[in-house]
């Protein structure tokens, strides 16, 4: 049976993110819903006169972005208006370089500079979210000898954990070889598809860790399988995911609002991507550890502010981080979904993204998003 911990007072007050959800009353003044000074002109319609979907992209080319105070976002629309439909070519996407293996290790999210830069931002604005913490599960950083970091990405987890236990061996895969060469002597990082069977023998580490694997796997049984096998017995795994839903409980974010777009477009991209973005909602991860073999299963969750809205100074800075990451590669995170996927332009991408700024700027937008954090351990003796 998995035991569901309550999320810490700290992490589930109202904060003042667009991410995070605001127990507290909403401010007084208009709901971002009603804000617009276009409101009263209704949903951009086509020429038979109903109002287009806000799911299609032409929705938001039609639909000005009016912001007094944010010159860059009345713009976007037409600096954007040249650009070719060819940036969407093989793997070079509006510029932006992606893992070019069209296999199942075919990953949405960008694997340069600018992207890296916002998962080190993420990597801190989590490790706020875990009280300082790298991870929560009860192992003893001084006795185990080998952790594993499924998916590290730019690797700061992993080097992280290995500047914390210098005494600990810790190897870190990936599909693209982004990590940095200057590491402490006992990181390692490797190239392995976490989708594909994995390279590593049974029973070789003390502790497995993957975070933020959303819209990457297709089959999470499979995953936490080839995690209960390459864990040692008695050892222990550790999942950390989100969803890509952005809410609000105080109806600050609502179903036709940017944000609300953003959560129905990453639904759909499931039917035609295959792949969740809602592991939460759809609980792949306890469901997955459980059905691997994995017991003393515990789940926490939490809600995550998107912006600094929250009074709280630990969350107020937790939600300042999540804004700060979402601000430095907005574009990087939907380019792909959004455009190889869905059949958005570049033009209606770069629209939409200009009302989603002007939205996530909004501070009587009280948005939050949800973390899960799942942790199990293997018996320390198999069942025959």
């Amino acid at each position: 049976m998995a035991s569901t911990d309550a999320p810490p007072a700290t992490t589930t007050a109202a904060t003042s993110s667009p991410a995070a959800a605001s127990p507290s009353p909403a401010p007084e003044g208009k709901l971002s819903g009603k804000s617009s000074p276009r409101s009263a002109a209704g949903s951009p319609r086509n020429p038979g006169g109903e109002a287009i979907d806000p799911l299609l992209g032409e929705h938001w080319t039609q639909n000005p972005v009016e912001d007094d105070n944010d010159s860059v976002l009345d713009s976007i629309l037409s600096s954007t208006a040249s650009l070719s439909s060819s940036i969407f070519e093989y793997r070079n996407i509006n510029g932006r370089t992606f893992h070019s293996d069209r296999t199942n290790a075919e990953y949405w999210g960008p694997n340069d500079d600018k992207q890296l830069q916002s998962q080190d931002i993420i990597h801190h604005c989590l490790t706020l979210v875990l009280d300082g913490r790298l991870y929560l599960a009860p192992i003893d950083g001084d006795r185990i000898s080998k952790v594993l970091d499924v998916g590290t990405g730019g690797g700061l987890w992993a080097i992280d954990f290995a500047d914390l236990h210098p005494g600990t061996e810790v190897t870190g895969t990936d599909i693209s070889p982004v990590q940095p060469s200057w590491v402490p002597p006992n990181v390692k990082f490797e190239i392995e598809d976490a989708t594909q069977p994995w390279t590593f023998r049974e029973n070789s580490f003390d502790y497995v860790h993957m975070r933020y694997l959303f819209g990457s796997i297709a089959d999470w049984d499979g995953l936490f399988q080839q995690a209960y096998t390459a864990t040692k017995p008695g050892g222990w795994v550790e999942s950390f995911e989100a969803d890509a839903n952005l809410y609000s409980e105080d109806g600050t974010v609502t179903e036709d609002s940017p944000m609300g777009t953003w959560t129905k477009v990453f639904k759909e991209a499931k039917k035609k991507f295959g792949r969740t973005f809602f592991p939460i909602e759809e609980d792949v991860q306890r469901q997955g550890i459980e059905r691997a073999g994995f017991v003393n299963v515990t789940v926490k969750d939490i809600k995550v502010p998107l912006t600094g809205f929250p009074k709280d100074p630990k969350l107020k800075e937790i939600g300042q981080y999540s804004h700060l990451s979402i601000e430095q590669d907005l574009e990087g995170m939907v380019l792909y979904i959004f455009g190889e996927v869905m059949g958005w332009s570049v033009v209606e991408i770069h629209a939409f993204l200009a009302h989603f700024r002007k939205q996530i700027r909004d501070k009587n937008v009280h948005a939050l998003f949800p973390v899960r954090i799942v942790y199990a351990q293997k018996p320390h003796k198999e069942k025959d």
